[in-house]
């Protein structure tokens, strides 16, 4: 009505009112009446802003890999803004004339897009999948100082790298590459406990084996003390069996010299007893048979002198012609000559 309009902005909305090219009025939040006929206003955003992006690279080795992330801005300086993008709102005070908002964020996807081309031109694939961080902190830096993000009027809030990612037939090799890794980092693992198992074996063995050597020495240890106390013992026993013989000698020895005095002695007296018996029978020879015979006769028995007589008679039986002997002489001479042979007998020689 007569080209009063009223505009009232957020309070995230820099709203500036020029008038004859020249700003009157200008600020976040505002909200006043205006002549439309002679106004513009320009109503700039300052509220952050997060964008997502995700880029297919380059390593350095020629392969293909997906970075994604997402970039944090907000317009610190809205003047400069408004002098190099048109934020000019429609005469009806509803939305823009033309569509220089909607490149701002593609503005900054493009140097976001360079800058993360330039961190990982730099780098090998293993090395850009594992450099999402130093990424987003290069990204960061280099845009804060670039001159368009400055001329812009824009503050870089924070820069995160999701994700940095190769292509599937790639993701397959490396965790081939990984899993083959894995395998034989599992493979030495296994070696190294079995390595470890038969070391310990073999130590246990060699303990065994050192146990079996001192138990051995032991034994032949004993076996030579046995040994020598087994020679000793012979050596002793030969000692006592040579102390014996030697004894034995001795004695016999002694009772060879005893034989020998004792028949020197025997030999003595048969001498003496046959120089006796040749002397007495020297002295019988020169005298006569029948004087012995009487010298014999003295202190004889009855019986023996009968005895003697019959014996005298069978001597000369040849000049006998007949000898009668009455029983009751054979009687009486009987039980007398039964004790004289008794007697004889009994008496000592």
């Amino acid at each position: 009505m007569f080209g009063i309009g009223f505009v009232k902005a957020q309070p995230t909305t820099y709203l500036i009112q020029y008038r004859g090219g020249q700003a009157v009025r200008e600020g976040a939040g505002l909200s006043f009446f205006y002549y439309r006929p002679t106004s513009s206003l320009v109503a700039v955003p300052v509220a952050s802003r997060d964008q997502a992006f995700i880029f297919e690279l380059l390593t350095i080795d020629f392969q293909s890999v997906t970075v994604q992330g997402q970039v944090s801005y907000r317009v610190a300086e809205p003047r400069k803004t408004a002098a190099l993008l048109n934020y000019a709102l429609k005469p009806e005070g509803k939305g823009y004339e033309s569509d220089d908002p909607e490149k701002l964020p593609t503005r900054v996807l493009a140097l976001v897009e360079v800058m993360t081309q330039q961190a990982i031109r730099g780098l090998a694939l293993k090395q850009a999948l594992l450099a999402a961080e130093s990424v987003a902190e290069r990204i960061s830096a280099g845009l804060a100082g670039h001159k368009e993000i400055v001329s812009l009027g824009l503050e870089i809030l924070g820069v995160s790298i999701l994700g940095i990612k190769p292509t599937p037939e790639t993701a397959r090799a490396l965790e081939a590459e990984a899993r083959e890794a894995i395998l034989k980092s599992s493979d030495e693992a296994i070696y190294a406990r079995r390595n470890a198992a038969v070391e310990q074996e073999r130590a246990i063995r060699e303990n065994e084996l050192d146990t079996e050597v001192a138990v051995e020495q032991k034994k032949r240890l004993i076996r030579e003390t046995q040994l020598e106390a087994e020679a000793s013992l012979r050596q002793r026993k030969h000692e006592l069996r040579q102390a014996d013989m030697e004894a034995d000698i001795s004695l016999e020895e002694r009772r060879k010299a005893w034989v020998e005095e004792n028949a020197a002695n025997s030999r003595k007296l048969a001498e003496a007893e046959a120089f006796r018996v040749s002397a007495v029978m020297g002295a019988l020879e020169k005298v006569d048979p029948r004087v012995v015979q009487s010298l014999a006769a003295v202190g004889m028995q009855p019986g023996q002198l009968i005895a003697q007589a019959f014996g005298g008679i069978a001597e000369r039986a040849e000049k006998i012609g007949q000898l009668n002997v009455s029983p009751e002489l054979l009687r009486a001479l009987m039980p007398a000559a039964v004790e004289a042979g008794e007697e004889g007998r009994g008496r000592p020689r």
